[in-house]
């Protein structure tokens, strides 16, 4: 049965339960040894006093009723004589004096077969320790049989001493142990005190770390959990309180514009002009809500669905999007010049990871401007002609929801090179952000090749170096995102 207790209840019982076994062990020990020894003592004194007995005077005068105890050593000692035959003589003839039950030993002896038998024997009396020697006089044994109950009265004094000091010992490995835990727990019992406060009130303060044995790690983990689930919260507050405010633009624009026509058919209608302009801009606001919704969706999952992988021309990603985006940037230039490289990977997730960088670059571009789209050894770059990036944005452009203070008026969720992030890291690539020679943003999209060319494409990819060296010294505050 499994025991519940506190934890330093446990302890204390287990160092109850240890202390106990090593007492009961040793005691045990203790009373088997002693108990030989006394035994084996007892049995030497008697062979001795009987070898000497028996060299020393007549069987017939041993046998005498009148024969003084210190002939034999002690009062509690008794005699008898044992014949070939069987016939057995008692030195104490009394009526309360114990009978012995001789057996095949003693006869043995007596018949020369064997010189010596020690062998306790129980009687009305209690239990005694018989010795038989072999005599001078053939065909007899003299037989000395002494009390056990001095010895039995020894023994169970000192079972008795060590099952008392036993049981105290275990009581106070009981107290000792209880002591020791509860003091030895102390940082637990902090460290949970602490944890249930977080839980109480969810504010998630880091907890004291105290010492550096296990229970300060355990202090230092939940502090890296607590940080961690911190951070996480904080996002998600972002992450709902943007998406909302995201989200109502163009829902707001979508009801104003639904209010207009519903407004304007009770007058008549509009024209086919106007009409033709309030539905374009209905539909941007669609496009821009469905857009934003699935940035959502491919942010929000916890893991990555299921994708069909297939060989596929980057440089051909590339042009497919850049057919996308030169329809809705009819002022703009863009200077393309475009490698072939092989990759295996998402069609799909790569022309929208392209789509992102080259829809950045436009919306900051000023008009007439020029986007300057290559692709060398598997390395996409994309630069504009805006006004850069600032130091400290740098860090964080790739960032959910990540946006300058220049930026936060412009249309744009911040989502946009996050998925071109986890779309570049989920290939095996990576991105990069700087600033141009030429004073705009830039931005590197690397994507390894197939598995043939992995070697070579692993040597295109661009260095944190050559990024800093394409950076502009002289960057003004960004206006970075999409």
């Amino acid at each position: 049965m499994r025991f519940r207790g506190t934890l330093a209840a446990r302890v204390a019982l287990l160092a109850t339960v240890a202390v106990g076994l090593s007492v009961a062990l040793v005691a045990t020990a203790a009373y088997l040894t002693v108990q030989h020894q006394l035994v084996a003592s007892l049995d030497d004194s008697l062979l001795d006093r009987a070898h000497g007995a028996a060299n020393a005077a007549a069987l017939g005068e041993l046998t005498q009723p009148d024969v003084p105890s210190w002939v034999f050593g002690a009062a509690d000692v008794r005699i008898a004589v044992l014949y070939n035959d069987h016939a057995v003589v008692y030195g104490d003839q009394s009526s309360d004096a114990p009978t012995f039950r001789l057996s095949q030993a003693e006869l043995e002896v007596a018949q020369g077969r064997s010189d010596t038998s020690v062998r306790t024997v129980y009687t009305s009396s209690g239990p005694y320790r018989v010795a038989a020697v072999s005599t001078h006089e053939p065909g007899t044994a003299l037989i000395l049989a002494q009390s056990l109950g001095p010895t039995q009265d020894a023994l169970n004094k000192l079972g008795f001493v060590l099952t008392l000091f036993g049981l105290l010992g275990m009581v106070g490995a009981g107290l000792a142990g209880w002591a020791v835990a509860r003091n030895g727990l102390r940082p637990v019992r902090r460290l949970t005190q602490a944890v249930e406060n977080i839980a109480r009130t969810e504010r998630l303060e880091p907890i004291e770390v105290e010492g550096n044995d296990e229970v300060a790690r355990l202090a230092a983990a939940f502090n890296g959990m607590l940080a961690a689930l911190a951070g996480s919260r904080d996002r998600q507050r972002r992450l709902v309180a943007d998406a909302g405010h995201e989200l109502r633009t163009p829902l707001t624009s979508l009801r104003t514009n639904l209010d207009l026509l519903t407004q304007a058919d009770a007058r008549g209608g509009l024209s086919p002009e106007a009409r033709a302009e309030l539905m374009d801009d209905v539909r941007f606001q669609i496009e821009e809500l469905t857009t934003l919704i699935g940035d959502l969706t491919e942010l929000a999952r916890d893991e990555p669905i299921a994708a069909q992988l297939e060989p596929v021309d980057l440089a051909d990603v590339v042009e497919r999007a850049l057919g996308r985006v030169r329809r809705r940037a009819t002022g703009l230039r863009f200077e393309v010049d475009l490698d072939p490289w092989q990759v295996t990977g998402e069609p799909a997730a790569l022309e929208r990871a392209v789509t992102n960088l080259l829809d950045n670059a436009v919306k900051w571009s000023p008009p007439g401007g020029v986007v300057t789209v290559t692709l060398r050894d598997g390395t996409l770059n994309v630069a504009d002609q805006g006004t850069g990036i600032a130091e400290e944005d740098l860090p964080h452009v790739f960032e959910r929801f990540y946006r300058s203070k220049d930026s936060r008026t412009m249309p744009g969720s911040g989502l946009g090179l996050s998925i071109v992030r986890a779309i570049a890291e989920r290939h095996g690539g990576a991105v990069y952000a700087g600033n141009a020679e030429g004073g705009g943003a830039a931005l590197w999209l690397w994507v390894p090749a197939a598995v043939e060319d992995r070697e070579s494409a692993a040597a295109g990819a661009p260095s944190e170096s050559s990024q800093s060296s394409l950076s502009n010294d002289s960057a003004r505050p960004s206006t970075l995102e999409t």
